[in-house]
């Protein structure tokens, strides 16, 4: 059996795959237009694309008021493309882990990107007047991020090390570390949130609950070169994880460095999403459901994985905060919370499924 035989779908399966990519795309797009025109102000989707065009330098007359254009350029659109990045970034980290794995319930949280983004953004709350003095309302939405993101790094080369023996990583010691590594890290963020006041206690809930209510352009531009490092591996890599599908030992005989494959797959993930939580939060589940959605519809070749579980991801993430801004407005509820409700039920069916099909 070779890597392209076991990836080859079925005719029915191979019509989904030639259009999936496509069509999430057109998904994406849609999603994207209505995540800017709906809220308590409703923009027309045409003055929307004509904004969008001005503000790219591409003048066509949009034919919308000064406070409309303000709403679309100031507001909706840093967050759209904020959703967007984030959920692109999600998306195609939980298609490389569950490659990597060769485990649909693999998700980023496995290899400690979150939990050690929660504790650094957690003591940085809780520190900050310690570390910045009377400067700490000020330097705090600066440090916070550029914390969280450091935190995220520090735990996945800690995960990767501690799963490393002789200069090979183990997959298995791998989740054994990162299990070990989650528990400590939320253990120290309970001791924080005891040793908080309300404020940073408010503030510490909010962060890990996820939102992107505080978007803004800066936010977009920093993350949008992190979020797109899996989306470029995903094309160097996509091979190696078929062949991998097979097993390590399989893989090293079909030629694929097996090594360096563990070694770009787990930077990718830790770069995009230590950048997405950085900016958002902690957002969960929508590494575990859309890749396996993904799989569901076009098979298990990561040519079509990747990809498609990045569009997916955008056009989810997009879907699941115009829920979360709209449902209970004026007030907001925190994306994370939305997308969780999405995918725990995703999760206990898949866990039902895996043992009616006898799987573990």
């Amino acid at each position: 059996m070779t890597a392209a035989s076991l990836v080859r779908p079925p005719v029915a399966r191979q019509r989904i795959r030639i259009a999936i990519v496509p069509g999430l795309a057109a998904l994406l797009a849609v999603a994207f237009l209505l995540h800017v025109a709906l809220g308590p102000v409703v923009i027309p989707p045409l003055g929307i694309v004509g904004a969008l065009l001005d503000a790219l330098g591409v003048p066509v007359g949009a034919e919308l008021s000064d406070q409309h254009r303000a709403i679309v350029t100031s507001i909706r659109l840093p967050r759209a493309f904020l959703a967007l990045l984030v959920g692109m970034a999600l998306g195609q980290a939980g298609a490389l882990l569950q490659g990597l794995f060769r485990n649909p319930l693999a998700e980023p949280t496995l290899v400690g990107v979150s939990s050690g983004a929660a504790l650094a953004a957690a003591s940085v709350i809780v520190f900050a007047g310690v570390i910045a003095g009377r400067a700490a309302a000020t330097v705090l939405p600066f440090l916070l991020p550029a914390a969280a993101f450091a935190g995220g790094l520090l735990a996945t080369l800690l995960i990767y090390r501690i799963g490393s023996r002789h200069g090979s990583a183990s997959i298995p010691l791998m989740l054994l570390a990162g299990i070990a590594v989650n528990a400590i890290a939320f253990a120290l963020i309970g001791v924080l949130i005891y040793a908080s006041d309300d404020r940073q206690l408010r503030d510490i809930t909010f962060w890990m609950m996820g939102s992107l209510g505080g978007a803004h352009w800066i936010s977009v531009i920093v993350l949008a070169p992190l979020a797109l490092v899996p989306l470029a591996l995903g094309g160097r890599l996509a091979r190696a994880l078929n062949a991998l599908m097979l097993g390590e030992r399989e893989a090293l005989h079909l030629g694929v460095d097996v090594e360096r494959v563990k070694r770009l797959a787990t930077i990718g993930v830790a770069v995009a999403v230590g950048g997405a939580v950085a900016v958002s939060g902690i957002i969960g589940f929508v590494g575990l459901v859309v890749p396996h959605l993904v799989r569901l519809m076009a098979g298990p070749d990561h040519r079509v994985v990747l990809p498609a579980s990045a569009l997916l991801g955008g056009a989810l993430l997009l879907a699941a905060d115009l829920v979360a801004r709209t449902a209970v407005a004026p007030a907001e509820l925190p994306v994370g919370l939305v997308t969780s409700l999405i995918g725990a039920p995703f999760f206990i069916w898949l866990l039902l499924s895996r043992g009616r099909r006898g799987e573990t």
